[in-house]
């Protein structure tokens, strides 16, 4: 196998293998960690604040339905920015495009932090979002300059790590602040590290040339369409069940922006010179199968960890720290697995591995559609430790078969698609169980009540002890309706949750199949990074 690497950057270049020695040194590993601890702290703020979102609403005057827009507004600017980070490389170069976005994300971390508003904490998020994203898929780009053939399965493994422990991490990490100090510090915890990142990007990553001409020739339909089309998309998702859907002006206003957006995309793949994304990838079979699975992969991670801390919260009355212990199980079988992934990647077929991730992803989803209102942390365990090892599975081995699908070239583009799917399917996730979940809490609110029937003598019975127990007359039958109708709202609240988790676990199911379609890792194959 060659030692010489080759950089995609619109012209070929070649760098020979003298530039890449046969052990990274010191500075090369500072460079590594570099971008290990910017996707870290880009993956983790994806969820950092789920286990707080009840706080943080309460404090700057958000209802639940709109908390959600916390979460999603970061996964949308992260989507938007994934596919054009090869791009803004080339332009800035390397070190000087990653600089600025680290110190960017701590800026808008600090405005976060500093939010007593809705809208400020948005457009924030947003900010984060943006500069975020763009160290995710770097990260892999420095895997593959900055260390030799025989050392990337390490740097890949890492990289995979930072990936899946961030968002499990987030919840645990912002519980913990919210309790002890206080939300704001969710956001003011990444000023030390970006800190801390800006030195070892300083250190570990060569100076490279800026080429400006790359803005002249981008594709910029493409750019713009990306921002039009998925933004409006995730809008029209988030606000249709408010809106009343099709019935709203605003959201036929917003369908047909993001409809236009998806235009202008596609006429970038046909006359742009090189289009900032190469959607011909997904003609592809095994490539399309990858896509499709990064979706409810994306779904399933960033939904569940969404799920869990609103239904512990809501319903069994944990705090932000209770309920991140219990998100944070899933990574366990990430960190226990990690160490092997370099062996199994080489010796199991990828298909067996994957299609095992989705089983337990299903099953996962599925023993926990029987949540009652008296479930505790303690009914997650071994789901989220099921869920932990799915997730490992098909991450790390659909990460290989994205870049293993695709020619040499187009392993970058593999990659970033890849990513830009996984989160692309987050944000769709986040957005259609919260609007599940709010029109299955009405149906089933509604339902109960229709059962419950004045002439029935166990509700006569249960209505008069009620009644004296807070104390009889007008005042202790009102105290008493409103116990049962609170009563009814929880039940049917859990039952909403239930509805949740069975529908993640149908849409699994229903997408597995597309496992048969990717395609074996080569004999002898060994992990690498897209570069």
């Amino acid at each position: 196998m060659s030692a010489a690497i080759t950089i995609d950057d619109g012209d070929r270049e070649t760098i020979p293998p003298p530039a890449v020695p046969q052990k990274a040194d010191l500075t090369a590993w500072l460079g590594v960690a570099a971008g290990a601890i910017g996707s870290l702290m880009a993956t983790l703020d994806i969820s950092i604040v789920n286990s707080s979102l009840p706080t943080i609403q309460g404090e700057i005057g958000a209802s639940a339905s709109e908390g959600t827009w916390i979460a999603t507004s970061y996964l949308v600017a992260e989507i938007i920015i994934i596919p054009l980070t090869g791009w803004l490389e080339r332009v800035f170069g390397l070190r000087r495009f990653l600089l600025m976005a680290a110190i960017l994300f701590t800026a808008f971390s600090i405005a976060c932090g500093l939010s007593t508003s809705l809208t400020m904490m948005i457009l924030g998020r947003v900010g984060q979002g943006f500069t975020g994203g763009a160290m995710i898929p770097t990260a892999l780009t420095i895997i593959a300059m900055r260390l030799p053939p025989s050392q990337q399965p390490i740097g890949t493994a890492l990289f995979g790590a930072t990936v899946i422990m961030g968002p499990v991490m987030g919840p645990l990490i912002g519980g913990w602040l919210t309790e002890n100090f206080s939300w704001h510090y969710a956001f003011f915890v990444n000023v030390p590290i970006g800190i801390l990142l800006v030195i070892l990007l300083l250190v570990g990553i060569p100076k490279g040339k800026m080429k400006l001409d790359e803005l002249v020739n981008a594709d910029w339909l493409g750019v713009v369409g990306m921002v039009l089309g998925l933004g409006a998309l995730t809008v029209v998702l988030e606000e249709g069940h408010r809106e009343q859907w099709f019935e709203s002006t605003v959201i036929w206003q917003l369908t047909g922006v993001s409809l236009l957006g998806f235009i202008m995309i596609g006429v970038g793949q046909v006359y742009a010179k090189r289009p900032v994304v190469k959607l011909a990838l997904l003609r592809n079979r095994a490539f399309a199968a990858v896509f499709g699975l990064s979706l409810i992969l994306g779904g399933v991670m960033f939904g569940t960890a969404y799920v869990i801390p609103q239904f512990l919260a809501s319903v069994a009355d944990y705090n932000a720290m209770q309920a991140g212990r219990i998100v944070f199980l899933s990574g366990v079988p990430a960190l226990m697995m990690m160490p092997f992934f370099p062996l199994l990647v080489s010796r199991v077929d990828l298909r067996l591995i994957v299609g095992t991730g989705m089983v337990f992803l299903a099953l996962s989803c599925y023993l926990d559609v029987t949540l009652t209102a008296q479930s505790r942390g303690g009914d997650f365990v071994v789901t989220q430790l099921l869920r932990g090892l799915g997730q490992v599975f098909c991450m790390m081995f659909l990460n290989q078969a994205a870049i293993s699908s695709v020619a040499p070239e187009d392993a970058g583009d593999g990659a970033g698609l890849f990513n830009a799917g996984r989160n692309l399917g987050g944000s769709i996730g986040l957005a259609l169980l919260a609007t599940l979940q709010d029109e299955r809490w009405e149906f089933h609110r509604w339902t109960i009540h229709s059962t419950l029937f004045s002439n029935d003598i166990r509700m006569q019975d249960w209505l008069g002890q009620q009644v004296m127990t807070y104390g009889g007359g007008p005042d202790g039958l009102a105290a008493t309706i409103r116990s049962l109708d609170a009563m009814v709202m929880r039940d049917a609240l859990v039952m909403a949750f239930n509805d949740d988790f069975m529908a993640l676990t149908i849409v699994i199911l229903i997408v597995s199949p597309l496992v048969l379609f990717l395609r074996p890792l080569p004999k002898g194959y060994h992990a690498k990074a897209a570069h």
